[in-house]
């Protein structure tokens, strides 16, 4: 523990999946993290107590995403905590239910604002807030990179929305010192997915091979890439899309 001591992180969607994984992460390697959350405050809570009991600092703050408002509302509950950032990461995220024949626009326009447009604004108007020399972490998808599941089409460029944006933010954002990179998961072991994935043994191999590793991934798998990116080992690497899909789409 200490890599990241006197630091703090703001990770969206902290409570629960791979945004807990990387908040404990972070956590563990000695930064003081806000868990964020959109309406599970329970789940927040818990992650904060598990935190604290690894020996780190942490406090949840709730906001909604993908709503008028959502950044600065946000931004104001974070600084009755703290007093500035080190270490964003975009992690919160959403689904699409439907495919392509079937998906309308209230869907479509949510998963653009929740995934798109609010890292777009938390990283606006979190740029005051983040120190010279911070990291900015976006949570993208292999599937931006690989049409392996065509029925998620929306979900998928939504994400790649989001890998355009780490590019040219990174541009931005460089003379600062700040790096701004994109990591994205294949499938993953979370709650997210419980319902098709576990208890269902074909499902699980399925999901499995399609790893060059034949393994299914953990939050902790994707966590520690994000570590790295968010260390002082990482400070050289910017403006990146990170495969962290344990080969998917090799």
């Amino acid at each position: 523990m200490g890599a990241l001591k006197g630091k703090t992180a703001l990770v969206t969607g902290g409570s629960r999946g791979i945004g807990r994984g990387i908040a404990e992460r972070l956590g563990r390697d000695g930064a003081r993290v806000a868990v964020h959350y959109g309406a599970n405050e329970a789940a927040a809570k818990e992650t904060v107590a598990a935190i604290e009991a690894a020996g780190g600092e942490a406090f949840a703050i709730g906001q909604e995403l993908g709503l008028p408002g959502d950044a600065e509302a946000l931004w104001e509950r974070f600084d009755a905590h703290a007093d500035g950032l080190d270490i964003l990461v975009n992690n919160a995220g959403i689904g699409a239910s439907r495919p392509f024949t079937t998906i309308d626009e209230a869907e479509y326009d949510r998963l653009f604002a929740v995934n798109t447009k609010a890292p777009f604004f938390l990283a606006q108007r979190g740029a005051e807030r983040l120190r010279d020399g911070g990291r900015v972490i976006n949570i993208s998808t292999g599937l931006s990179h690989a049409a392996m599941m065509p029925e998620l089409i929306a979900y998928a460029m939504s994400k790649s929305a989001l890998d355009t944006f780490t590019r040219y933010l990174s541009k931005v954002l460089g003379a600062r010192d700040i790096t701004v990179n994109a990591v994205a998961p294949g499938i993953v072991d979370t709650d997210v997915n419980a319902d098709w994935l576990r208890g269902n043994e074909e499902a699980w191999a399925g999901a499995a091979a399609l790893s060059a590793l034949g393994k299914v991934g953990t939050p902790a798998d994707i966590a520690d890439v994000v570590a790295f990116l968010a260390s002082h080992d990482g400070r050289w690497v910017t403006g990146q899309w990170i495969d962290a899909t344990g080969g998917s789409i090799a």
